[in-house]
């Protein structure tokens, strides 16, 4: 009885175990979830700001065509710079700093663009005359500040690129030169084997000719029968000494009955 209650505990600290595990699952993938869906829905609340802003530029002028220029121009800055940083940090953990002092700097273009959207409402014309000058002042240092650092990555990435292409055409140069190795071999081959052939063949000059002329003659007079030039028969076929032999017999008196 004992060990059944234990199995059942068992069964049901499992089956509590996998509720938590699914639940905490649940949650951080409904997190995530949300997360992206913010992350999407600022990006096109921006859009949406922006082409808006874009528009006002061109059909309000006057002080109020003027505030939504300078709140485009302060959001385009600031993005193009984020893109820039946020797309090379992969390749230079260095630019994480420059993020920081961007997120720092949007915090303050914020606060800006919060004061201009108050100002655009402004109804009097004069109150945003006297206010604009010193906003547009502000976004300009905020501006300058992100150009400043976007420029600074761009050419970062530019040299680093340029070193790393450097490198590489050095490397090619090398292996190109390595792949090539049959015209230095190719060249020491040819001079020895020159050196070679005139070693084995002799040395230059008339002893080494009159020597090999001996070599040539001494050749010809043992292939040759000395009288004609002609290469004798018995010598060639190896039976010049029988045939010798068989002539001095016949040529010998016969010492049968008909001699006496």
């Amino acid at each position: 009885m004992d060990m059944l209650g234990v199995m059942v505990g068992l069964a049901l600290l499992f089956g509590l175990a996998m509720v938590t595990l699914a639940v905490v699952g649940t949650v951080k993938a409904a997190k995530a979830v949300a997360r992206k869906v913010e992350r999407h829905e600022a990006n096109a609340r921006r859009a949406v700001e922006n082409v808006t802003l874009k528009a006002k530029t061109y059909t309000k002028p006057g002080p109020h065509g003027q505030i939504s220029a300078v709140r485009l121009g302060l959001r385009t800055s600031l993005e193009g710079t984020r893109q820039v940083l946020e797309s090379g940090l992969a390749q230079d953990g260095q630019l994480g700093e420059s993020l920081a002092l961007l997120r720092r700097l949007d915090a303050h273009a914020a606060e800006l663009d919060g004061e201009l959207r108050i100002l655009e409402r402004e109804p009097d014309s004069g109150r945003i005359a006297a206010k604009l000058p010193e906003l547009r002042e502000r976004a300009g240092r905020i501006t300058h500040s992100a150009e400043t650092m976007r420029w600074a990555a761009q050419d970062r990435m530019h040299r680093f690129a340029d070193d790393e292409l450097r490198r590489l055409s050095q490397e090619c140069e090398s292996e190109a030169g390595a792949l090539r190795h049959w015209d230095t071999s190719g060249g020491a081959g040819t001079g020895g084997g020159v050196a070679g052939d005139t070693a084995a063949g002799g040395t230059s000059g008339p002893a080494g000719g009159a020597s090999g002329a001996g070599r040539e003659q001494a050749q010809r007079a043992g292939l040759t029968d000395g009288r004609d030039g002609r290469s004798g028969a018995e010598e060639l076929l190896g039976l010049a000494d029988p045939l010798a032999r068989l002539a001095e017999r016949l040529r010998k008196p016969s010492a049968g009955p008909s001699a006496g």
